[in-house]
């Protein structure tokens, strides 16, 4: 299984949402930002990297949630939580065309992709209580 990592980056009780534009049966749904990890990255190197080219902002990775999920049969999602280091996100890639700062009470409101689902109730629990 190759790895695949998403930042949950939360600024005070509101949690970073990137609308997809690619692949077709992914377009119009909600994820937590990242991507694949490269041959001799470690999983917060390729976060980090990610997020950079993705978003043009620094992030610091905070904690990991529990568990991964399986995206198809190849690769395995992880989820940090992480925190904004330095500038503002923004689209910059082609991945995504919009980006939401969702409260742990409208996490509801977008559809996310099916692998960041199961990591919506751990991270409904930050939001509620603070990043730790």
């Amino acid at each position: 299984m190759r790895s695949v990592v998403g930042a949950a980056i939360v600024r005070g009780a509101t949690v970073l949402a990137a609308r997809r534009t690619s692949p077709a049966e992914a377009a119009g749904r909600w994820e937590l930002p990242g991507g694949k990890v490269e041959p001799g990255e470690s999983p917060e190197q390729a976060l980090v990297r990610e997020i950079g080219e993705e978003l043009g902002c620094a992030i610091e990775v905070l904690r990991w949630l529990d568990g991964a999920a399986a995206i198809g049969t190849s690769h395995q999602l992880t989820v940090a939580v992480a925190a904004l280091r330095d500038g503002e996100p923004e689209p910059l890639a082609r991945e995504h065309d919009l980006l939401r700062w969702l409260s742990a009470d409208r996490l509801d409101t977008v559809d996310w992709l099916g692998p960041d689902r199961p990591f919506l109730a751990e991270l409904r629990t930050v939001l509620e209580g603070g990043v730790r």
